[in-house]
Formats: structure tokens, sequence, C-alpha cells
């Protein structure tokens, strides 16, 4: 039962996250992926659940209902593979930063690429190519944002 509660927890500030747009010239970014990143780090494959659900649930509110269930999926697999590559870094605690790191990278490289695919095949490549960058940048930002973070919560939570 506490998995269920924090699954449900973590859904929620992922939501929080993801309301915390951004304005941009072809949507808007937000922190969603940083507490994606941080729910991997602390709930293993489970953290699928608030990735996909809270990150969908964002979609809904914010009135784009098309990317509901791309967004489902994306995110949703972003949390698992980002948790699957922790997992198969744990105890090596030498190696924690640049593990966190490649699941990071890894995690938002599907972000990018699965909304890039998403997007081709709705509007085109073209208009698709322009949320590129973008994505790039909520990317970098939620890596840099749940590393660090990762880190004090755990010391916080001892």
């Amino acid at each position: 039962m506490r998995i269920v509660a924090e699954c449900g927890i973590l859904a929620a500030l992922v939501f929080i996250g993801t309301e915390l747009r951004i304005p941009t010239a072809l949507g808007f970014m937000n922190l969603g992926d940083g507490v994606i990143l941080i729910a991997s780090y602390f709930l293993g494959p489970y953290a699928f659940f608030p990735a996909a659900i809270g990150s969908a649930l964002g979609d809904l509110i914010a009135g784009y209902p098309v990317y509901i269930a791309p967004t489902f999926v994306i995110k949703g697999l972003m949390g698992l593979a980002a948790s699957l590559i922790m997992a198969r870094s744990a105890g090596k605690k030498a190696l924690g930063i640049l593990i966190r790191i490649a699941a990071g990278i890894a995690a938002e490289l599907i972000m990018v690429s699965g909304y890039f695919a998403f997007e081709a095949l709705m509007y085109g490549v073209e208009a698709a190519s322009g949320s590129v960058l973008f994505n790039l940048i909520q990317a970098g930002v939620a890596i840099l944002l749940a590393i660090p973070l990762t880190y004090a919560i755990r010391i916080k939570s001892r």
C-alpha cells in the first residue's frame, strides 16, 4: 500500500510541476520532467505511473487533449527508463552522479524524440522540428534540477 501512496503523491507533484508552465512560441516548457526524474530515483520502475498520470493530467487541464495519450506513454517511458538505468547501478556509490546523469539523458531523449515523432505525424516534420530546441532546454533544466534534489531529499530523509 505504501508504494500506491507514494505514486499518488508523486503523480500530484508531477502534475504541479507540469502546471508550472513557461510559455514558448510553440506551447510551453514545464518542471514536471524534473519531478519525473526524482520519482525514478525513489520509486524504481513504479515511477512509470506518476510520470504518466501526472503529466497526462497536466495536458488535460492545460487544454491539450490531443497530447494526453502520447504524453501518458512518453512520460511513463521516461520514468521507467530512468529508473531501470539507476537500478542497474544500485550500490555503486562512486558512479552515482554519472548514473543519474545518464538516466536523465536517456529519459529526456525519450521525451524529445517521442514528442518529435508524434508532432511530425500530426503536424509535419517542419513544425515538429520547431519544438525540439524547447524540449532540449526543458530536458536540461530537468536534469539540472533533479540531480541535486535527489541528493538533498535523500540526505533530508535520513
